[in-house]
């Protein structure tokens, strides 16, 4: 019973109210309305004849939200959209064509059949399905306008039931603290998919947008003459003094959340049939209704009959750089410094050069300068563009895929690697998805830096390797730094070349090291050409075993390679790649074409890690060619904080030392 109550509230203030409903909406807005509600009825009829792929989720009910903002908007405006999105994108755009044809999976939609119903990017406007995650981008592009003095604004649509994702809130507070021209435009529909908005939000949805300062307008679909009226104040609002706005907007879905899987009750949906402002538009002006539905379902049957002429989209598999032919030459190191301080020269040098590189993180502004004192002065060497965050690691990268989408170079300094957890769906669900769903519009080029792994007792939160949980996804690099080639080059060539996320490894015992070429007696440093080359230590005789590690690691294995050549005359030539994804696998699998023993050393879990992924490379390619083949890495257990344990249980020089002896001796 309470539930029924809550859920009549919004009808009993548009029965109690009866404001006119016509007068201050356009003849054209009620055509755009039309137009989306024709569409969405098509979609369904199309999926029901197997035409459409996945699923749908129609705005049936809701059109007036989308056309209200879209009223208000002008061309330098940008869309952020979730996954009920094409009423939105109708209302701005009006390009039937190129929506069906997407949604269709035709090479002629609008993201060559790619992105799909959810996918969108198209005139400033954009969407994903991930729910709460548009926020944080949302917010990167306000801040992009800022940054530029444009007059635009960003406007992102989200559902009642995203009020329960944590990036939002995460947003709300940089949003309002930075001053951000950013419109949230809530449509409360009552329902989160099929569970009741009763069982799932406490509090007032008004005050929560409040709460951070942000101004909070009020309206509703049934209320046409206020909707667009307060629509125009909350826009203007934005527009006016550059800082956020919340605008909430009542409305009722219709139709099922998507297609066909509705379970609520019939007499509730039937109740806001009879007040849908649509409805009541066709009862009152008829002959003018059904002018609008002939209009749009001829528009819409045109664009039909072409995007059915036209090809589906097709998956394109890029050339892998993986088995490349290997070209050494000697490592060469210019400038014999600290890891550290040789990052800090790229990241300044490199913002003196471009305008557009934006450093953000948590405590990274002068005088602190990071946990590690990598970003130093920059803050004060180039005001506003060294930013100090909250602690929001998803609403931070987000931040920063949004400023990438507009152009900028941003930098995100996570500082801890143990909390890229917390970002991992901006990662994961929009930097790396973003340029091929959206058919190469844009190009996502985020560098997020992190201090990764142990060994300064640090304790289990904050001393973890979690790089192979980054390994694999599409369109995206992992790079991990040593202290055997200059990072401030890869730093410089990831500036200069980098269209896609790159997660930046920075083991953290390595900061305080000099990088330089120093080799033992008898062994020399090399490194393959290429932009994020893979170091050898070629001993001059032939080698009787590989290690393959990265990182840290590479401190404790040059150690065991001197003590092997010198207490147990084993030879061993070491490969350190810079790149662990996409991996380069020509200059390892030559090197154990000649050993054909491989030992892979690295602080991280096995299971599932680098090393796995490594002996299945050499085995699909040379089936047979090793003879022995060992991982080494921590025991599965998180690391102690106790220093001492902590050494014992990773890697070290005498560990690996005794593991080679094993594969050497059998």
């Amino acid at each position: 019973m309470v539930q029924n109550q809550l859920l009549m509230t919004p009808v009993k203030r548009v029965v109690e109210r009866e404001t006119p409903f016509v007068e201050s909406v356009e003849r054209q807005d009620w055509g755009s309305a039309f137009l989306i509600r024709a569409f969405e009825q098509k979609l369904l009829r199309l999926f029901s004849e197997g035409q459409l792929f996945g699923t749908v989720h129609t705005c049936i009910g809701q059109e007036l939200t989308g056309v209200a903002i879209a009223r208000c908007l002008q061309p330098e405006d940008v869309i952020f959209s979730n996954h009920r999105c094409h009423g939105h994108y109708l209302a701005r755009t009006g390009d039937v064509e190129g929506l069906l044809a997407e949604i269709m999976g035709r090479q002629s939609g609008i993201c060559g059949g790619r992105g799909g119903s959810q996918h969108l990017c198209a005139q400033g406007f954009f969407s994903n399905g991930i729910q709460g995650g548009i926020v944080p981008v949302a917010s990167g592009l306000a801040m992009a306008q800022k940054l530029r003095q444009e007059d635009g604004i960003a406007v992102v649509f989200i559902g009642d039931g995203t009020l329960g994702e944590g990036a939002v809130y995460e947003a709300f507070n940089i949003a309002a603290k930075w001053q951000l021209p950013l419109a949230i435009v809530l449509e409360n529909n009552l329902y989160a998919q099929s569970t009741s908005q009763s069982q799932t939000l406490a509090g007032d949805i008004g005050l929560r947008a409040e709460a951070f300062g942000i101004r909070a307008f009020q309206a509703d679909t049934w209320a046409t003459e206020s909707l667009f009226q307060t629509a125009g104040k909350a826009l203007g609002y934005v527009r006016q003094t550059s800082q956020p706005a919340f605008l909430s907007i009542d409305t009722y879905r219709l139709m099922a959340h998507s297609k066909g899987d509705d379970e609520r009750n019939p007499e509730e949906v039937q109740r806001y049939w009879s007040l849908d402002p649509l409805t009541r538009f066709a009862r009152e002006f008829s002959e003018e209704a059904n002018d609008f539905q002939k209009a749009a379902e001829q528009q819409i049957s045109e664009a039909l009959a072409r995007a059915k002429a036209a090809p589906f989209a097709t998956v394109e598999v890029s050339a892998s750089v993986c088995d490349l032919e290997t070209l050494w030459q000697p490592t060469k190191i210019a400038v014999r410094d600290r890891l550290a301080n040789r990052i800090y020269s790229a990241l300044g040098d490199n913002m003196e050069r471009d305008e557009r590189i934006i450093c953000i993180g948590e405590d990274i502004e002068a005088p602190y300068g990071g946990a590690f004192k990598v970003t130093k002065d920059l803050s004060q060497r180039f005001p506003g563009r060294v930013r100090n965050t909250p602690i929001s690691e998803s609403a931070i990268v987000g931040l920063a895929n949004g400023l990438a989408m507009a152009g900028y170079r941003p930098v995100v300094e996570i500082m801890f690697g143990d909390f890229l957890t917390l970002a991992a769906d901006q990662i994961i669900n929009h930097a790396a998805k973003f340029r091929y769903m959206y058919n190469e519009q844009v190009s996502i080029p985020v560098i997020i830096r992190t201090p990764m792994g142990g060994k300064r007792g640090y304790g289990p939160t904050h001393s973890q390797c979690l790089e192979k949980h980054f390994f694999g996804i599409p369109d995206t690099r992992v790079l991990a730094l040593h202290h055997r080639y200059d990072p401030a080059r890869i730093y410089d060539r990831l500036f200069a070349t980098l269209d896609c996320p790159a997660l930046v490894i920075e083991n953290k015992i390595l900061y305080g090291e000099f990088i330089s070429e120093d080799a033992p007696e008898g062994f020399v440093w090399e490194n393959t050409d290429g932009d994020f080359p893979t170091s050898r230590l070629r001993p001059h005789a032939t080698p009787d075993v590989t290690i393959v590690c990265y990182g840290g690691m590479l401190l404790d294995v040059e150690r065991a390679v001197d003590r092997l050549f010198e207490d147990h005359e084993i030879v061993a030539e070491v490969i350190c790649p810079v790149e662990l994804y996409p991996l380069r696998i020509a200059p390892i699998l030559a090197s154990v074409e000649s050993s054909r023993r491989l030992v892979v050393v690295e602080e991280g879990q096995l299971f599932s890690g680098f090393g796995a992924e490594l002996l299945a490379a050499i085995h699909e390619r040379a089936p047979g060619l090793l003879t022995m083949a060992k991982r080494l890495g921590p025991p599965p257990s998180p690391n102690p904080a106790a220093k001492p344990a902590e050494l014992k249980m990773l890697p070290t020089t005498d560990s690996i030392i005794s593991s080679i002896v094993e594969v050497i001796c059998g």
